[in-house]
């Protein structure tokens, strides 16, 4: 696993951390480019379009960088939405697809963003709101992918989209509003399973069947990002090439030729990013117990391994020595509670299982790879009044430069009322 950190040498991760301190987000901007032209290239019978899933890191830096790059975006609430716009992003760009119908859509909309609807609840105020719009749908085809339930996003188990029997209430719902259904979109989770790919590809084509008007088939993201030795990264030319097929064979059959998008996340930013921490303190309970290395970030910096059981690849950066040894530790955050720790047994949160990293003194350095997505943006922020970290980005020419601010007590209280106390 020692790729994901190539971009960030001993002396850079010294350098940054004098200058900035820990614990730091960092980003390498050649990384993102090298993941953006990947997936760029994704294979497509006819046309297509690649979006960014925003709410992976939505780092305004980030969201610049990809526009530039030809990406489109899609936002998970009308906040997003409103983010992306404050970037710069053009409307016609930004797709919503969220859990609850969002409360500015009647500013969102006739400025051009799209909306995707992903309950019959949310189509019939989306109709009430704008009759005879265009319009697609999320659908629920009836399997998923993921290491767990919670990256799962398909099947009987998930809340996401519309359970694919009833595409009967859509359309009423539909020709009640006079909508027109342009595009189907599905989303199975974060596996990297060809097989799945394929077969989902297939059951949400047959979908499409029902939806003269659609001309896009938007097949989600979800792409398998391997953080540790024993996981696989989603091959994107294998996937993609099964699903180039089924839409051939659709085209054969049905005589429309339908555009792909897709909507990665994870394989977009994930490799491009560290969460920088220092050792804050060492630790013991005896023989028969761990030796525990204490962090000055925890669950409030990156809450992936809390809440999934989540690994990332661990990497120390020793300060002014070279170790002599490897030991076997338990990683552990700053957080008052017992389920901040880094090194769970394998989705497995509540569990613990040691690590060997060489040994390590107080002072020194350590980074969590693959870091880049669903870490930052997914912060439990200001737990404990700990504020947010800042964020650097590591430039193509090698120089560093913060792109978010360290957090202070200030921002987290400036929202309290004090006059009503």
């Amino acid at each position: 696993m020692e790729k994901y950190f190539e971009f960030l040498s001993g002396s850079l991760a010294e350098e940054i951390s004098s200058k900035i301190g820990t614990p730091v987000y960092i980003y390498d901007e050649h990384s993102l480019k090298k993941s953006a032209e990947e997936i760029l290239s994704f294979p497509r019978a006819y046309g297509f379009l690649a979006r960014y899933a925003m709410k992976a890191n939505s780092n305004r830096f980030i969201l610049k960088l990809f526009d530039s790059m030809g990406l489109h975006f899609d936002a998970s609430s009308g906040y997003e939405a409103e983010r992306a716009l404050s970037a710069g992003i053009s409307p016609e760009k930004i797709q919503i697809t969220a859990q609850e119908y969002p409360h500015n859509m009647k500013q969102l909309i006739p400025s051009g963003v799209l909306f995707n609807a992903s309950s019959c609840h949310q189509l019939e105020l989306f109709g009430r709101d704008f009759p005879g719009s265009n319009v697609s749908v999320r659908i629920n085809p009836g399997i998923g992918s993921g290491h767990n339930n919670r990256t799962n996003v398909g099947g009987v188990s998930s809340s996401f989209g519309i359970w694919h029997e009833w595409i009967r209430d859509v359309k009423e719902i539909a020709e009640k509003y006079y909508l027109k259904i342009i595009k189907i979109h599905t989303h199975i989770g974060s596996g990297g399973d060809a097989d799945v790919w394929e077969r989902v590809a297939g059951m949400s084509l047959d979908a499409v069947t029902y939806f003269p008007l659609v001309h896009t088939l938007n097949l989600g993201g979800g792409f398998k990002l391997a953080r540790t030795p024993g996981e696989k990264t989603t091959d994107i030319q294998t996937v993609g090439e099964s699903v180039k097929m089924a839409f051939k064979s659709f085209a054969e059959a049905y005589g429309r030729k339908l555009n792909l998008e897709i909507e990665p996340g994870t394989y977009l930013v994930a490799r491009s990013g560290v969460l920088l921490a220092s050792v804050m303190d060492k630790v013991s309970t005896g023989k028969d117990g761990y030796t525990f290395l204490k962090l000055d970030t925890g669950m409030n910096d990156m809450a992936r391994t809390t809440l999934y059981g989540s690994i990332h690849p661990i990497k120390l950066y020793p300060r002014k020595r070279k170790p002599e040894k490897l030991e076997s530790v338990v990683i552990v955050g700053h957080c008052c509670e017992s389920g901040d720790i880094f090194t769970p047994v394998p989705g497995d949160p509540e569990g613990i299982e040691p690590i060997e990293l060489p040994e390590a003194q107080i002072g020194d350095l350590i980074a969590f790879g693959a870091a880049g997505a669903y870490c930052s943006s997914m912060s439990l922020a200001n737990y404990n009044s700990f504020p947010r970290v800042p964020e650097v980005l590591i430039r193509s020419n090698s120089q560093h430069y913060l792109v978010r601010k360290r957090g202070t007590v200030e921002n987290i209280i400036s929202l309290e009322c004090e006059e009503n106390m």
